[in-house]
């Protein structure tokens, strides 16, 4: 039985009484079976179009290019796969498991141009990019304590009266709690995943650098156990912890291996924010803009960390406002910023969880904004600093 396939167009054919025809009508081949109804007439009859036999020359010239369609097909796909396979090689080369994690978890990320006065930018990163530069105070200050040696608090950024950035803030006694710092290479841990692999963490923050494979980009110390460069030129500071005790460490006049003897966890940082001598150290006035995460000491050796909500503050900014600030930091860290600087607080009566967003350069009018492709996504977190009850 020959299968055909119907064409919506119709054409007028003779049709012979009683007798069973095919021609070719319109440039198409039509098949007509008889009906002892008709007569000599015209009548619209539908075409259909009937394969050629496959010996035929039209049907070796169809075979062809059916044959020729496919292996452009076939080699389509196989170019595509064959780039997918390169590119992968290239990522698992140059980033490892990150790399596809990055992929996979965000899309990528990518800096867009834009001017200062962009509506892309938060209000309060249009305000610290305008002209003359303008002058901020910090709030009151008022600490509650949900368990006893750990307090929370929200510093307000203020501008003419109104709030510009806050600071969320937790004030710890390190004889009554425990820091460590932890590495997730493979990029698949943002502040969400944190929270369930450390069940028992109050504290979850985003820590010190990493490099393009997530691992530590400066010398690190979690749970005993070293890692990250050990050869590193650090000239900034180090946050160092053990069994009751934790500290800023002001590595302008010692070697940062020193400064991590007897610590059971410890990372190295920059810039150091405020060193031993009281006065800020970020020497330049950079306009780089992200949410930022520090980590100080106060004058009773509590472990002060914040976050800050907006990116209002560039580092030379934040070293000049916590300096002046109610917080009597005595020496403070930067550690690393931008939409991983995250934040989680789990404790008894009182629960806090933010997803950071804002980066961006920033060169004279010009400004280049940090973004990914699934927006939705938060980033994940190669570097965190937990604190745990002891």
């Amino acid at each position: 039985m020959i299968n055909l396939k119907r064409l919506t167009k119709t054409y007028k054919v003779k049709l012979m009484h009683n007798k069973s025809f095919q021609g070719t009508a319109g440039g198409l081949r039509y098949f007509q079976r008889p009906c002892p109804h008709q007569t000599h007439r015209q009548l619209k009859v539908h075409c259909y179009k009937i394969p050629p036999p496959l010996n035929s020359p039209l049907g070796k010239l169809e075979n062809g290019i059916m044959s020729t369609k496919m292996k452009v097909i076939s080699t389509t796909i196989g170019a595509v796969a064959f780039f997918i396979v390169i590119v992968s090689i290239w990522i698992w080369y140059h980033h490892g498991a990150y790399g596809f994690n990055v992929i996979l978890r965000r899309g990528g990320s990518f800096w867009i141009t834009i001017k200062a006065d962009d509506s892309r930018l938060s209000p309060s990163m249009r305000l610290a990019l305008s002209k003359p530069e303008p002058v901020i105070k910090a709030g009151k200050l008022i600490w509650n304590e949900p368990e006893k040696g750990y307090e929370v608090a929200e510093l307000s950024v203020i501008h003419a009266g109104r709030e510009v950035d806050k600071i969320l803030l937790n004030r710890i006694d390190p004889k009554l709690f425990q820091f460590i710092v932890r590495n997730a290479p493979n990029g698949d841990k943002g502040i969400d995943q944190w929270e369930k692999e450390l069940p028992q963490a109050v504290l979850i923050v985003n820590g010190s650098y990493y490099n393009h494979k997530g691992l530590p980009d400066t010398p690190i110390i979690s749970n005993g156990i070293s890692s990250g460069p050990a050869i590193y030129d650090a000239k900034a500071g180090a946050f160092v912890a053990n069994d009751g005790s934790a500290d800023i460490k002001d590595l302008s006049q010692q070697d940062w291996s020193n400064a991590f003897k007897g610590a059971n966890n410890a990372m190295v940082s920059y810039p150091l924010l405020i060193g031993d001598d009281g006065k800020t150290h970020v020497k330049v006035k950079s306009r780089w803009l992200a949410n930022r995460t520090f980590i100080g000491k106060d004058s009773q050796g509590r472990i002060i960390i914040g976050t800050t909500k907006d990116a209002f503050f560039s580092l030379w900014r934040l070293a000049e406002f916590l300096k002046n600030s109610p917080l009597d930091l005595k020496t403070t860290l930067n550690l690393d910023g931008g939409p991983i600087a995250c934040q989680s607080v789990r404790l008894k009566g009182f629960q806090r969880k933010f997803y950071a967003l804002w980066e961006a350069q920033v060169f004279d009018d010009q400004v280049k904004l940090l973004r990914w492709t699934f927006t939705k996504n938060n980033w994940a977190m190669p570097m965190i600093l937990a604190v745990e009850r002891k």
